[in-house]
């Protein structure tokens, strides 16, 4: 899921995102604000000589501040995934995801911020889509301002399904401002899947910043080592506390 956009910070906008890139933000909401980041996916993935279909319509997460530094997140979509050989489609709701971002390091005379994610994820899915099983996601996020126009931002993190050892997963993120308004990334990023099956990928993408609490985006990518790719396109929404 979800993802950064470190332009957010270097075109003084008052929005700053976890989309549309794999890297989650180094940076929570403010106090009393809600967050809302969605968008549609659709995406293909090959195994096995069989090609797999997935559209996410919509995937939204929720962001609301509880403090200075601490957010409070919940995330859910609706997932259509259709095998292309065989014809076999299923529809319906993901398992439901509760979590928190923790701010751990954020000042303004140093050029670096770091944070802690985590969710719980509850098996509350569609039979077919569901994890079956508890499982958690957790993401170490640090970021680095290299300019007023660009910056750098990477995640590592650890996520366990109920079963098996778990998968470790990075992103590495530069974005760049081209100007006030658009903002562009390019991000490879991957997971070593039950700590054996190493997988590579990359992904690109733009944000337009239509109004301070509000940005589009588009964003696309493909597999380097293994065959996938999609295309996705949203929006997130900043409502701030009066």
């Amino acid at each position: 899921m979800g993802l950064l956009l470190i332009t957010g910070k270097l075109c003084a906008q008052q929005i700053i995102t976890d989309r549309p890139d794999q890297t989650e933000a180094s940076s929570t909401v403010s106090k009393g604000s809600l967050q809302i980041e969605s968008g549609i996916l659709l995406g293909f993935n090959e195994s096995n000589s069989e090609i797999e279909r997935q559209i996410l319509a919509p995937t939204t997460l929720f962001r609301y501040g509880l403090t200075k530094g601490i957010e409070l997140r919940v995330l859910n979509q609706f997932e259509s995934i259709k095998n292309q050989t065989n014809l076999k489609e299923i529809n319906g709701i993901s398992d439901l995801e509760i979590g928190t971002k923790i701010q751990l390091l954020r000042k303004e005379d140093i050029n670096t911020e770091i944070a802690f994610l985590s969710h719980l994820i509850i098996p509350t899915g569609t039979k077919g889509l569901s994890n079956v099983n508890f499982g958690t996601i957790n993401k170490l996020c640090i970021s680095h301002e290299l300019s007023e126009k660009s910056s750098i931002g990477y995640n590592i993190g650890y996520n366990y399904f109920g079963t098996g050892k778990g998968d470790l997963s990075y992103s590495l993120s530069f974005a760049t401002g081209i100007s006030e308004k658009l903002g562009i990334y390019i991000e490879p990023y991957g997971e070593l899947t039950e700590f054996s099956d190493y997988k590579l990928n990359f992904d690109a993408g733009f944000t337009y910043l239509a109004k301070d609490n509000f940005q589009l985006d588009f964003s696309f990518g493909t597999g380097i080592n293994n065959t996938m790719n999609y295309m996705s396109l949203g929006f997130s929404w900043n409502i701030k506390k009066e």
